[in-house]
């Protein structure tokens, strides 16, 4: 699979490992190249944890620690390449700039699927701007006018939010991640900033994977729930 590529672009960098962790690591190990950006460290509002440790408040120290659990999460996913934009959160600032800034790396992966937020989350307005932003920079990626490097339309593919409840979301996909699950688990706790979801988001992989494996016909331990922006063309239903 060396011609296809997939990137993930993320509102905080915990949200990778969380909602999208196990398809990183299954497509690592087919052999897809997946690029990461994470547009701002969740400094702000996701680091309750890191600003507690601290005897002094150093916004620099907490971004260090966010990184570096980022870093160490993603290698264990198989991350070929991470961006760090360090744009701050909570919120989150939505800017042309940042959309030039996703099309170009469209434009330079060429990717097949890019993973994102949904559109709706009323709980995390950072997670609507960037799910705004990823298709403003993908609508740039393919626009011609822009410039010769032009790149065929991507599938978008939104990962399960925090409260799917809350969001609308629908998802009409649902990954098998049983085989990379280890890890998965393994790059969880490498965010140890967010340690209370650890559990949490071990219960959900539990509960797609039972809904996964009623649909496959096959047993699945865990699952990730996605659910594409764009219609697929086939030349039939088979």
């Amino acid at each position: 699979m060396v011609d296809k590529s997939i990137v993930v672009i993320t509102a905080h960098v915990g949200d990778f490992v969380w909602r999208c962790g196990g398809a990183i690591a299954l497509h690592a190990e087919l052999g897809v190249p997946v690029q990461l950006v994470c547009l701002s460290y969740g400094e702000n509002g996701e680091s309750n944890s890191a600003w507690a440790a601290q005897a002094q408040n150093d916004r620099q120290a907490v971004k260090e620690i966010r990184r570096a659990e980022a870093e160490r999460a993603a290698a264990l996913l198989g991350v070929e390449s991470l961006h760090f934009y360090d744009l701050g959160d909570y919120p989150l600032p939505e800017s042309a700039e940042t959309v030039d800034r996703l099309s170009r790396v469209l434009r330079a992966a060429k990717p097949q699927i890019i993973v994102t937020h949904p559109e709706k989350d009323p709980s995390n307005l950072d997670h609507c701007r960037t799910f705004n932003m990823v298709l403003g920079a993908r609508m740039k990626a393919i626009a011609p006018g822009h410039g010769a490097d032009f790149i065929q339309p991507p599938q978008v593919l939104c990962f399960e939010p925090h409260q799917p409840e809350l969001c609308g979301f629908k998802p009409d996909t649902i990954l098998d991640i049983t085989p990379v699950w280890e890890k998965k688990q393994n790059a969880m706790q490498a965010m140890a900033t967010q340690k209370n979801l650890w559990t949490y988001y071990e219960r959900v992989a539990l509960q797609r994977g039972a809904q996964g494996g009623r649909r496959a016909q096959k047993a699945s331990m865990y699952g990730e729930a996605y659910q594409t922006i764009f219609p697929s063309a086939r030349a039939s239903f088979f």
